[in-house]
């Protein structure tokens, strides 16, 4: 039996799924994370390194690493890379001007072999806000139907709201389950 068998059926067991949420500075990403494990969302500052939750969902033990986006910060995001199941990259969704940029470093982070394999989940943010990109327009700006090395899904959200965080989450951990966790 070789390790990586030893690895995922211990994971397995416990049925415990690594997270990693990315995306450009202000997207939302500790709101999002906040929002969903029904945390208070008033009080909110950009994060200087990273945060850490682990949740239970559905039987699942989520470990969910926040790490910070400012441009200062992205160089340290590889140093997070190791054993994570799934990739959340938050978007802004009314942020047009840094679109391209946000394109450029999803695609850098698909490159990373340390991250092949991991679903990717797109969180397009901010839709309750006038004026937000739909998540088809994110779609075509950030070329995602040309990913071919990801399991991957667009979906937009509020996390003020909590429109459609779980229904995000839900998709990855699925996806995540249908390719490490064989069913008993």
């Amino acid at each position: 039996m070789g390790l990586l068998t030893i690895l995922k059926k211990m994971k397995q067991k416990e049925k415990e799924v690594r997270l990693l949420m990315l995306g450009l500075d202000n997207a939302g990403k500790t709101t999002i994370l906040k929002k969903f494990n029904g945390e208070d969302i008033d009080t909110i500052s950009p994060t200087l390194g990273f945060n850490i939750k682990t949740l239970e969902h559905r039987s699942f033990k989520l470990n969910i690493w926040d790490v910070g986006g400012q441009k200062s910060l992205r160089s340290y995001w590889r140093n997070y890379f190791e054993s994570t199941d799934g990739l959340i990259w938050v978007v802004d969704s009314l942020d047009r001007l840094r679109l391209q940029d946000c394109k450029q470093e999803l695609q850098s982070l698909l490159q990373e072999e340390r991250l092949a394999g991991a679903t990717l989940l797109v969180f397009a943010n901010k839709q309750d806000i006038p004026g937000a990109l739909t998540s088809e327009a994110i779609k075509e700006a950030m070329e995602l139907e040309n990913i071919q090395t990801h399991h991957w899904l667009i979906i937009g959200c509020s996390a003020v709201t909590g429109q459609n965080l779980l229904e995000g989450i839900d998709w990855i951990i699925d996806d995540i389950a249908s390719r490490i966790f064989t069913m008993d």
